[in-house]
């Protein structure tokens, strides 16, 4: 089945999974499932120019049963639902092994032999979730599309994620069929629904995807790719404000090959990939919208895997999302979105489902699925391309950090010390006050005004704040007043003082500050502590560990771009060093992963996965273990995508019972003026939440008074 295209490099190489080979450039010609075409376009000047087109065939776990007997199957079917009871392995079993062509021939053969319906059958029969996938099962595709548009709009809510996924992901002649059957099912019209019940610019986006109008000829104007591109930075980056109509045009109608090359285009143009100029741009359900289409053009698969690790991670499962993909992607691409899930998650999709789910609705996913990745022992090749492909986005993207925290305007220090000594004099304290001064002041005003309260008013304010405040409000208020170099420094200390050692701080800290920020941290300890920084790591860690930290604690990582024959090099001794003992070779990796620059690692990685086909991640989790891989694991992910790493660091630190207090105040008082608007939109694109709602949420236990919970949702900014 003809489903994605996909483009070669400038030297041939296939970038999508055929795992690298070089094809010829004057094909067409086949590779294993890929076939390459060479469509002729034409430039501006009226050459000819040669767009390579790569046809992949995606692959599914369900395919049609060999001697197939509806009649038979209809027989089975009647018999294993009469009487008292059903047998429902029978069900599965035999539902689950016949394509979904093969079931409409089975209910209209059950409809000719016993005169019933038998989807009614089923649905009278079965009952719960299992009943709710095996009917799904028995519809087409485009119905069953059809079915979850239908109960997406209707009722009192709207599914806006079901509309996303949907409508993102299918292609013109599954929209058009799924248009018709939706008019067939409910008797209006979908397009009609869908305006009524959405509004605004994600509106006007669902609509014309809705219209099944991308262009599919894979036919690619080099100049155009340029103009879009061009285009799309105007609508955006380089103007006040956005031109949503611009993104919602080009996004919307044109093919994914083109595009594909125009996300290129656009981040040598913006030095910012496509998908931060969104979460930068836009918001809402609108920015959700744009960024899935964005993620179906680089890859279905990897948008799917994350739609499925979302449904079933943390408390509960989204099973009717978790139905849908597994039932729509069975008979196309079921294969690969297995792989880009393990990738992902360094977990299997079929070992997931397992721990997630239960009973008949657990053994018929399962079927679905077809198999358990982690058995293999070893990475897939089509999920290490796609590695190398995000190694190559993140070392060709430059994000532009945004912070939450800026300069007050018309700033007074004095004004701002007698405000406070207001707020703590007599009885009672004015938290609100202290507050809405120390949360909306960035630090080097904060100083001022610690500066002003001993100079108007020869007091100490740090003391009086200690005094007046108390608990996690007390920690976080006396955390922003603190400079970062002080702040940091207390961190490191609590991390390490007491019986226990906070490992996951240590590395936190460590990993993601600059060498300036470090060795300020250092002299900061110094000053606080009277001993050095680097004695109290090592008395208080052992191993190669303590070697991690002692390495990252001089300051002294590499500056400056990435050297490519190096960072060939490199990658090759990371590669060989893997054949190693566990000794040698975290003794390697250390000397590359805590040495060179951020920038040159990120083309280390890159290079890793071409010469040794798989992912560093993967490695590192695999072959290593303790607080050496969760060290070694951090700067992987910090040199990846450094926002990212602190959204799941904040995740961590508030989901399930109770919330680390200490490591959600380390993190939004330590980033509220570098990074903390790119965490927040990290933190959305992952978790389906935004940073501000989850805040609200898992702090209100134990905050009785709500003012540290109001002191975060400052700091945090706004509401995604």
């Amino acid at each position: 089945m003809l489903r994605w295209k996909q483009t070669l490099g400038s030297a041939g190489v296939c970038r999508s999974s055929c795992r690298g080979k070089k094809v010829r450039k004057n094909g067409p010609k086949t590779i294993d499932s890929c076939t390459v075409l060479t469509p002729k376009t034409k430039n501006r000047n009226g050459k000819d120019k040669t767009a390579l087109i790569l046809y992949y065939v995606f692959r599914g776990t369900i395919t049609a049963a060999p001697d197939f007997n509806p009649s038979a199957d209809a027989e089975a079917l009647y018999n294993a639902m009469k009487g008292f009871g059903s047998d429902k392995e029978t069900i599965l079993d035999l539902v689950t092994s016949r394509s979904n062509a093969q079931r409409q021939e089975i209910i209209a053969a059950y409809k000719s032999s016993f005169g019933q319906d038998l989807i009614d059958d089923l649905k009278y029969e079965l009952t719960g979730k299992f009943e709710r996938l095996i009917v799904s099962l028995m519809r087409t595709p485009a119905y069953h599309d059809a079915k979850e548009i239908n109960d997406a709009v209707k009722g009192a809510g709207t599914n806006e994620r079901c509309l996303i996924e949907i409508l993102a992901s299918r292609n013109n002649k599954q929209i058009h069929e799924m248009v018709e059957a939706y008019k067939d099912a409910y008797g209006t019209d979908i397009e009609e629904d869908i305006i009524a019940d959405t509004s605004g610019h994600f509106k006007k986006m669902l609509i014309v995807l809705l219209q099944g109008t991308r262009d599919e000829s894979g036919v690619v104007n080099a100049d155009l790719v340029e103009q879009d591109a061009q285009d799309l930075y105007a609508a955006g980056e380089e103007q006040w404000g956005t031109d949503e109509a611009k993104f919602i045009m080009i996004l919307g109608n044109r093919s994914v090959t083109h595009l594909q090359m125009v996300f290129d285009a656009y981040e040598k143009i913006a030095e910012v990939s496509i998908e931060d100029s969104i979460k930068s741009e836009l918001s809402g359900d609108f920015e959700t919208l744009m960024l899935a289409v964005v993620q179906c053009i680089r890859s279905v698969p990897m948008f799917f895997a994350k739609r499925l690790y979302k449904s079933m991670k943390g408390l509960g499962t989204a099973d009717n999302t978790l139905i849908r993909i597994m039932i729509s992607r069975s008979e196309i691409d079921i294969l690969d979105i297995r792989e880009c899930f393990r990738l992902a998650y360094e977990k299997s999709l079929y070992n997931m489902i397992q721990d997630d789910t239960s009973g008949d609705y657990k053994r018929t996913l399962l079927h679905l699925c077809g198999g358990d990745d982690d058995l293999a022992g070893e990475f897939f090749p089509e999920a290490a391309q796609i590695a190398y492909k995000m190694w190559e986005l993140s070392a060709m993207t430059k994000v532009q950090l945004r912070p939450t925290i800026r300069p007050a305007p018309n700033f007074d220090s004095a004004a701002d010390a007698q405000a406070l000594r207001k707020a703590m004099k007599g009885f009672g304290t004015d938290e609100d006050a202290i507050i809405n001064i120390v949360a909306q002041r960035n630090n080097a005003q904060r100083q001022e005004i610690r500066q002003a309260f001993k100079s108007l008013l020869g007091r100490d304010l740090m003391k009086d704040l200690k005094s007046e405040l108390s608990k996690n409000l007390e920690r976080l208020i006396i955390g922003l007043m603190l400079t970062p170099a002080e702040f940091d420094a207390k961190m490191m200390r609590k991390a390490m003082e007491g019986a226990g050692t906070d490992e996951h701080a240590l590395i936190e800290i460590l990993v993601t500050r600059s060498n300036e920020e470090i060795l300020a941290m250092n002299a900061a300890y110094q000053e606080g502590y009277k001993t050095s920084l680097e004695e109290a790591i090592q008395s208080d860690t052992s191993g190669h560990f303590c070697r991690i930290l002692v390495s990252l604690v001089q300051g002294a990582r590499e500056e400056g771009p990435a050297d490519v024959e190096r960072a060939n090099a490199d990658a090759m001794e990371l590669a060989e060093a893997c054949n190693a003992d566990s000794d040698d070779m975290e003794m390697k990796f250390m000397s590359i992963l805590c040495t060179r620059s951020f920038p040159h690692l990120r083309k280390v990685f890159q290079e890793f996965v071409k010469c040794s086909n798989k992912d560093i991640e993967q490695i590192i989790k695999k072959e290593m273990s303790g607080d050496v891989k969760n060290a070694f694991y951090a700067i992987v992910r910090s040199v990846k995508n450094q926002p990212s790493y602190f959204a799941d660091r904040l995740y961590k630190a508030m989901k399930g019972l109770g919330t680390d207090d200490r490591a959600l105040i380390r993190i939004m008082v330590s980033r509220s003026e570098i990074d903390l608007f790119n965490i927040r939109k990290e933190f959305k694109a992952t978790h389906d939440v935004s940073l501000h709602e989850f805040i609200q949420v898992e702090t209100m236990l134990g905050d009785t008074s709500g003012d540290y919970r109001k002191t975060l949702l400052v700091l945090c900014g706004g509401e995604d």
